[in-house]
């Protein structure tokens, strides 16, 4: 019950104070689920929102609420709460929890709880909020019914700003509230449009970091590995010293003379002549990279400047290096011919990998991973599973940047991916948003498509690869489980999970533009032209021959030979 002792702020005060706090903690766009408990929060953004001083966004699901958060944090780089009612609409912030904690996304979960007096006693939606999300947050608050919450909310997003010695991260602000939950008789919102201008979003800034020169003498085979989130720095590094750059896609390191699109496939013919790697980032797609950096006749460095979110110290055998000029020493010098030979190898595996992925004559994943890679500019969000591998298969990298690439990597999930893109799409207004996702991934986030009457739209165009099922497993060792006959059905049951879903009737029911793609002529023109809106492109693939191919790709490009100046 309340304190005699201590004078008790009402439920409204309690959620205006919050708020207030935390907008001078950069927030500028919060996301909140309908719900009773969280009314107080509801009604102090609603006067924000009139005040013009928060971009609010409704959504119904509260998972899709937090992943569409997610990438509102993630193109933003500024901390965005969502929030949410008491009970099970916490818990379903988890898995965007778990992916902000891997990527250092600054998620805030506010999530509204009944009073102290009421746990315990088998009220309604009550259940024990605090600390739900474990280890995956920085730090997790209680705020209790009538306290003032300046302190701790403050110390809350200290927390997911991070520190010298842990990185940025979620956080959970829990925060109970009593009757009334509304406001009182005099309260009304302030006039809207008074200052209605939408909120300056913080973006994304890079470092500019002088690499210098490697001294004179030190000479290694070197190659620079750009994993999810190494940003151009990997790119301008490898430039500044001569050395080929593998770039997964989400590395936003794919471009420039020193990129090396088919780095995977010639890998396996030709790792063994690497002596050492700079890794940036975060490695997640390849099982060549993953033995590479395993191998320990290979010396490996990390480029760690500042506490990464996806490892604890001492648990990768990587150099840990934090000084531009210790890591050009490391580096070394390249022998001469060495970037000069990858690119060759580089340019042969293209042109051979373009003939296989052509030679049906139909559309597939590749091909339309490759399309999709060279043509879009703004925001590029990948889903996971084949996509992203389609992409950085056949994704020729570009003189310059084109897009800003966005996918969930820190955890690798397929769900959510829809509602991040929304996110991504709202924070970055300016540019146009394209996703590029499997059939699998789209339904397993369908929600993600609903955009509430009156809700600002996203500018957005999600192209759908529907090959009816689950196709990365095909590629993997179950493809061959399945090739031997002894577990062909299961393995097509349990892995590939097969459908009839129509996704021009999902189109329609959440008010979605369609179009359907038959040829690659008709993808082409559908994405160089610029339509506005909400639109949805359905490219049908068949993924029978899809194990086939990549068969006939490894085989081609490990017929590769070693160009002879090497150095």
């Amino acid at each position: 019950m309340p304190s005699d002792s201590v004078p008790e702020l009402s439920s409204m005060d309690v959620a205006r104070l919050l708020l207030a706090t935390l907008q001078t903690h950069e927030v500028r766009d919060v996301v909140i689920c309908p719900g009773s408990r969280s009314a107080p929060l509801a009604y102090a953004l609603a006067e924000a929102e009139a005040a013009g001083t928060i971009r609010l966004h409704v959504r119904i699901d509260e998972r899709d609420a937090g992943f569409t958060a997610l990438g509102l944090s993630l193109a933003s780089g500024a901390p965005v709460p969502v929030v949410t009612t008491s009970g099970t609409a916490v818990g379903e912030l988890l898995p965007a929890v778990m992916e902000a904690n891997h990527v250092g996304a600054r998620l805030v979960v506010l999530s509204a709880d009944r009073p102290t007096e009421l746990h315990g006693t088998g009220a309604n939606q009550t259940t024990n909020q605090i600390d739900l999300f474990g280890v995956h947050v920085r730090s997790s608050i209680n705020i209790s019914a009538g306290g003032n919450p300046d302190s701790l909310v403050a110390s809350a997003m200290a927390a997911a700003a991070g520190t010298n010695l842990l990185a940025p991260g979620p956080v959970q602000i829990n925060v109970a509230f009593r009757d009334p939950l509304v406001p009182g008789p005099g309260d009304s919102l302030p006039t809207f449009g008074a200052n209605l201008s939408s909120p300056p979003v913080p973006q994304n800034h890079e470092n500019n970091i002088s690499w210098g020169t490697p001294q004179q003498g030190a000479e290694f085979r070197t190659v620079v590995v750009a994993g999810h989130g190494a940003g151009p720095e990997a790119e301008d590094f490898a430039r500044a010293l001569g050395l080929p750059l593998f770039a997964e896609p989400s590395s936003n390191a794919r471009f420039g003379p020193n990129a090396i699109g088919p780095y995977r496939p010639l890998l396996a013919r030709h790792a063994h002549r690497i002596e050492r790697v700079v890794l940036f980032g975060r490695a997640t797609l390849s099982r060549p990279v993953a033995l590479l950096l395993g191998n320990t006749d290979i010396q490996t460095a990390l480029w760690a400047p500042k506490p990464a979110p996806w490892f604890e110290p001492g648990r990768r055998r990587e150099q840990l290096i934090s000084k531009a000029a210790e890591l050009v020493r490391f580096a070394g010098n390249p022998p001469a011919g060495w970037l000069g030979c990858w690119q060759e190898l580089g340019k042969q595996a293209e042109t051979l990998i373009e003939e296989c992925v052509d030679a049906g004559g139909l559309l597939n994943g590749p091909l339309v991973a490759r399309e999709v890679w060279a043509r879009v500019e703004g925001n590029l969000v990948l889903g996971s599973s084949n996509v992203i591998r389609d992409v950085d298969l056949c994704g020729t990298p570009a003189d310059r940047t084109k897009a800003r690439i966005y996918a969930n990597r820190g955890l690798a999930g397929i769900d959510g991916t829809v509602a991040t893109a929304t996110g991504i799409a709202r924070a970055r207004t300016a540019t146009k948003t394209t996703l590029l996702v499997g059939d699998v991934t789209f339904l397993h986030d369908v929600g993600g498509l609903l955009i509430g009457d009156g809700e600002p739209e996203p500018e957005m165009e999600v192209v759908v690869l529907n090959d009816a099922g689950g196709a990365i497993f095909s590629t993997l060792e179950h493809g061959a489980v399945a090739e031997s006959g002894n577990y062909a059905n299961a393995v097509e049951r349990l892995f590939a999970t097969p459908h009839k879903v129509r996704i021009s009737s999902l189109a329609e029911a959440y008010g979605w533009q369609y179009v359907g793609v038959q040829s690659l002529d008709e993808l082409r023109k559908l994405l160089s032209t610029g339509a506005t809106g909400r639109r949805i492109i359905e490219v049908v693939v068949s993924r029978k021959e899809l194990r086939t191919m990549h068969t006939s790709i490894a085989d081609a490009v490990n017929t590769l030979s070693w160009p002879v100046a090497e150095g």
